[in-house]
């Protein structure tokens, strides 16, 4: 018995010395240093936005005056409509990677409350969930504006003119509403354009078609600013006639032209037309047709089949603006399209709203 005792204590003692003898040696072997973590790969080289090769090298070499940080897309929205419109285009940029700023103007009396309830208007909740949405996923920079003009029965009016005072900016693009953003990198490379206006348009389709630009240079200044509103008629203000007298960019280079499409000029395109190689090229639709009440709206099939092109390439790229256009409100806004209107004043407000 006394035996046994004696060997069960002994290896009792010799497992607890071997073990402290190993502990001893973790603590006197030098351990191995993990190697460092990898530094995060950057998507891309500041000034060089991702796109078709001709932009990156042009923008690799040429930065925005004052750098990306002086540089906006700015939309101006007057409209619940076109909110979700401004949205689109800031999903683009973000997931391109755009590296310009991104600013929203709207009027202020979307935020104003009545008894601690929205305003009346049911599309005010909406416009409100879609601008927080924007500034959170977008990184846009919302900014509220009065009224800068005062028409006959008391309208407020925003004109375009009020982009001017964005001063802490040396160069804008404002894109009228509606359209589809494809490419940002040819839009990026219009921030590297000389300008000897404040203002500048550029047109996309016929001569006799284009009245209104469809892509909006500025170059912000409180003196251009000042001068612009003052400019302005006291008794009233139409947007289209103030757009028809922007100075337009002479025409683009050839290797450039695809910067800007518009989809009432696809109509004029002839059997040499290549829709895939138009939605891949292409930087910049406005979509503007003439029988159409917008891209926003479930168009009835008539009102598609007269406003549509009719060779069989151009209708192909004609159907997939629109329909791109259609999903994408759906999947950055979840909005469906908007009832066609049915009586003749609701088409009229409709048109209003597009134009």
């Amino acid at each position: 018995m006394l035996f046994i005792f004696t060997t069960l204590l002994f290896l009792s003692g010799y497992v607890l010395q071997q073990q402290t003898v190993r502990n001893l040696q973790a603590v006197i072997k030098p351990q191995p240093v993990a190697p460092p973590p990898p530094s995060p790969v950057l998507a891309k080289h500041f000034g060089t936005p991702p796109g078709h090769s001709f932009y990156d090298k042009y923008l690799a070499r040429n930065r925005p005056k004052g750098g990306w940080a002086k540089v906006a897309y700015v939309q101006l929205v007057r409209e619940h409509l076109h909110v979700c419109n401004a949205l689109m285009l800031f999903a683009v940029l973000e997931e391109q990677e755009s590296m310009a700023q991104r600013v929203i103007m709207y009027p202020k009396a979307w935020d104003q409350k009545v008894d601690g309830q929205s305003r009346l208007d049911p599309h005010v909740d909406t416009s409100q969930r879609l601008l927080r949405g924007a500034a959170k996923r977008y990184r846009v920079m919302l900014q509220p504006v009065e009224s800068m003009l005062k028409v006959v029965g008391g309208e407020s009016v925003f004109p375009l003119a009020g982009l001017l005072s964005l001063s802490a900016y040396n160069r804008l693009i404002y894109l009228p509403p509606s359209g589809l953003v494809l490419d940002t990198s040819g839009l990026d490379h219009l921030f590297t354009l000389p300008m000897e206006t404040n203002m500048l348009g550029i047109s996309a389709g016929s001569e006799d078609e284009s009245i209104t630009p469809s892509v909006v240079l500025l170059s912000p200044s409180k003196d251009a600013f000042q001068t612009t509103l003052e400019s302005l008629p006291a008794n009233g203000y139409d947007e289209d006639g103030f757009l028809s007298k922007i100075p337009r960019l002479a025409d683009l280079p050839e290797d450039q032209v695809h910067i800007v499409a518009k989809t009432s000029s696809l109509r004029h395109e002839d059997d040499a037309f290549d829709a895939a190689e138009f939605m891949d090229n292409t930087s910049y639709v406005h979509i503007s047709d003439a029988d159409m009440l917008g891209p926003e709206y479930d168009s009835p099939r008539e009102m598609m089949t007269l406003a549509r092109p009719r060779k069989l390439q151009p209708r192909k790229a004609w159907h997939d603006v629109y329909e791109k256009y259609r999903q994408g409100r759906m999947d950055v806004c979840g909005l469906d399209l908007e009832p066609a209107p049915r009586s003749s004043k609701d088409t009229a407000g409709a048109e209003k709203q597009q134009t």
